[in-house]
């Protein structure tokens, strides 16, 4: 005959639905007096116990009882869900892609709580062998973060994803470069009269990024000065704000004011002339954003704007349109300034950086009021183009 369990050892019994011996026992009442059971199963009488105490002695050290059944793909459709709130759509829809394509269809079955960093070191390696270091990282980061919002909601004890390294994967695409003084000549005086002149003027002449371009307003450039003030005033541009999601600059120390050379200062007078006459064209049908950067009807650009234009006189300048992007205008701004023997510190304060790590190796803050070595060397390298 079977021994009666002692008080408060709790119920030991068989599920016939589940195929599984449950453990239970009850360690209180709500205040509405309904009982709060803890439970544990296993294949086995010895397994369900094992499991209920493994219950226990997280619930008698206060933590929290991580579910069973959830799984790497509910983590990450939940941190995709509802733990991307400040990222742009776009952002969040190439995240949502790779998640699917890489997490969910590799470890999404997993059940959270008995994933290990083994099985994430071996799926880090297999992707390895297809994708570049830079995605590896970015999967990494976007399983870390799931993770990390699994656990702060209880549904997972620890982050094994966080004990994992990166392997180097695949080559990286293709690598920025810069344009030569030559061709950055030939470049200009191609875009001299088309709508993108300013634009290409400014970008190569002071390094702004093209997602801060395409969000500066005519209330951020002052293209006069103040001559007669102490010390004087340069004309400037205010890169403060960006495309990016929330409006922000890539960082924060990104937020800078630049001195204008006088290639741009008289670049976006004309500029100015020219959309003032597209205002006058468009009539009722202009939307009066502000901004510096347009369409013919007043509408801010997109990226693929920019580039279908840029490319168009890439052409025009006898590159090879397909081999250029716009944001090698701000690569060409830092060669060409560190060609003409400018300090990398003070590229690095031009560029928006932090420090001149990322300057040296990716390309080639503390803030100042106007930070003006960028227009000097530009007035003396483009002047000495057109005197030779």
């Amino acid at each position: 005959m079977t021994k009666r369990r002692s008080r408060g050892d709790g119920s030991l019994y068989w599920d016939e639905t589940r195929q599984r011996y449950i453990a239970a026992v009850t360690i209180g009442y709500t205040p509405a007096g309904k009982r709060i059971v803890r439970k544990g199963s296993g294949k086995t009488k010895t397994e369900a116990r094992q499991k209920l105490k493994e219950v226990m002695r997280d619930h008698e050290d206060g933590l929290a009882v991580a579910p069973h059944g959830f799984t790497v793909a509910e983590a990450m459709r939940d941190f995709l869900a509802f733990g991307l709130a400040a990222v742009d759509p776009s952002t969040k829809a190439n995240y949502t892609i790779l998640a699917e394509r890489h997490i969910i269809s590799a470890l999404g079955a997993r059940k959270l709580r008995e994933l290990s960093a083994q099985d994430v070191d071996h799926w880090l390696a297999d992707k390895a062998t297809m994708l570049s270091t830079r995605t590896l990282r970015l999967l990494h980061s976007l399983l870390n973060r799931a993770v990390n919002r699994a656990m702060a909601r209880d549904k997972v004890k620890r982050n094994v994803v966080a004990l994992c390294g990166i392997p180097k994967g695949q080559a990286e695409g293709r690598p920025s470069k810069s344009l030569t003084l030559d061709q950055a000549k030939a470049v200009l005086s191609a875009a001299e009269d088309t709508a993108l002149y300013a634009y290409v003027v400014v970008s190569l002449l002071t390094g702004a990024r093209t997602e801060e371009l395409r969000e500066i307003t005519w209330s951020h450039v002052d293209l006069d000065g103040q001559a007669d003030a102490k010390p004087p005033v340069p004309p400037s541009i205010r890169v403060w704000h960006s495309v990016r999601a929330g409006g922000d600059t890539k960082t924060k120390k990104s937020r800078r004011t630049l001195a204008l050379p006088e290639r741009c200062v008289d670049a976006l007078r004309r500029h100015k002339v020219r959309q003032g006459q597209q205002r006058e064209k468009a009539g009722k049908d202009w939307h009066a954003t502000g901004l510096v950067f347009t369409s013919a009807v007043g509408t801010a650009l997109d990226a693929a704007n920019v580039r279908r234009a840029f490319r168009a006189v890439v052409d025009l300048a006898g590159l090879a349109a397909k081999e250029w992007t716009p944001r090698e205008l701000r690569h060409s701004f830092v060669s060409l300034l560190s060609d003409s023997g400018v300090a990398i510190e003070d590229i690095a304060d031009l560029c928006g950086h932090s420090g001149t790590t990322v300057t040296e190796t990716v390309y080639r803050h503390q803030l100042r009021p106007v930070l003006l070595n960028g227009a000097v060397a530009m007035d003396r390298i483009f002047a000495e183009i057109e005197q030779s």
